[in-house]
């Protein structure tokens, strides 16, 4: 049991100076820095270029590809962005389309605010372009309570009045046309004359007698007689004056106040229900079924 002991001791002693030695060996070792062989510096000379192009040439593979992929995602992102400010663009024409009509209509309402007739209001999605817009369609019809003879205006002045109409249409006989004969009132003087449609979108002022004190620029509006158009509404302006050497009235060219050219909402004046309108002058149609 003794030697047992003996010989623990002795293995524990002897591993603690193996350790001692090998710790001291360790940092007295030095490192020699070999010189390379001339066969080891040829290899190193040939092949070092090699990996030098070869690591150079992934580095520009990888480049190439991140800007590639780069490249494709930009440009998706370009189709997106141009779709949504294409999106944006429509949406904003719409907006100021509708901020322009409901101004218009806004307007439209005001003025015809003191009218005791019924209103409904209508866009004209129909015009005889061929004979100068005499003949309009609108979107509205006897449907929406349009009758005939209903009187067509805006808040310019007069269009001129239904002479027929269907379910969900309706079409206008304008000023313009020569058939519409409107009683007039030259707004300065109160001479009373007729309004007739003649071409070039004008019209002319007939029945002013030699004497009168007419000029350029006199506003007319409607007489409020004929049973057709209330009294007071704008129907144009005298631009020229031709006195000629015969005859007892003068010839007289008239602007209208509406621009036809640019019409696209109207107010028609529906009749109240018990008030028969006598037309003194006879409701006569186009001269020609206009094709609208």
């Amino acid at each position: 049991m003794k030697l047992i002991q003996e010989s623990s001791k002795t293995k524990i002693v002897s591993n603690f100076i193996v350790g001692i030695l090998a710790v001291y060996g360790i940092s007295q070792k030095q490192f020699k820095l070999d010189e390379p062989s001339l066969f080891q510096q040829i290899v190193t000379e040939v092949i070092s270029p090699v990996q030098e192009g070869f690591t150079s040439s992934k580095e520009s593979v990888s480049s190439l590809w991140e800007n590639y992929l780069l490249i494709v995602n930009t440009s998706k992102e370009n189709n997106v962005l141009k779709k949504q400010i294409s999106r944006l663009e429509s949406d904003l024409t719409s907006m100021e389309e509708m901020r322009k009509e409901n101004f218009r209509l806004k307007r439209l309402l005001n003025y015809s605010d003191e009218l005791s007739h019924q209103r409904v209001m209508a866009q004209v999605v129909g015009w005889d372009s061929a004979n100068e817009f005499k003949v309009i369609r609108l979107n509205k019809g006897t449907r929406h309570g349009i009758k005939t003879m209903s009187p067509v205006i805006t808040d310019h002045g007069l269009v001129g009045y239904v002479y027929r109409a269907t379910e969900n249409y309706s079409d206008v006989l304008t000023i313009l046309d020569q058939n519409n004969r409107v009683d007039i009132v030259i707004e300065r003087t109160r001479t009373h004359g007729i309004v007739e449609g003649v071409f070039n979108f004008k019209c002319a002022l007939k029945y002013i007698m030699r004497n009168e004190s007419v000029e350029v620029g006199d506003k007319l509006i409607t007489a409020g007689v004929g049973g057709i158009y209330p009294k007071g509404i704008k129907v144009g302006m005298i631009t020229d004056i031709s006195k000629e050497n015969f005859g007892m009235t003068l010839s007289i060219e008239v602007a209208p106040s509406v621009d036809f050219d640019k019409l696209e909402e109207v107010l028609v004046l529906i009749p109240v229900e018990g008030e028969t309108a006598q037309v003194s002058l006879p409701v006569v149609m186009p001269a020609q079924e206009k094709k609208i």
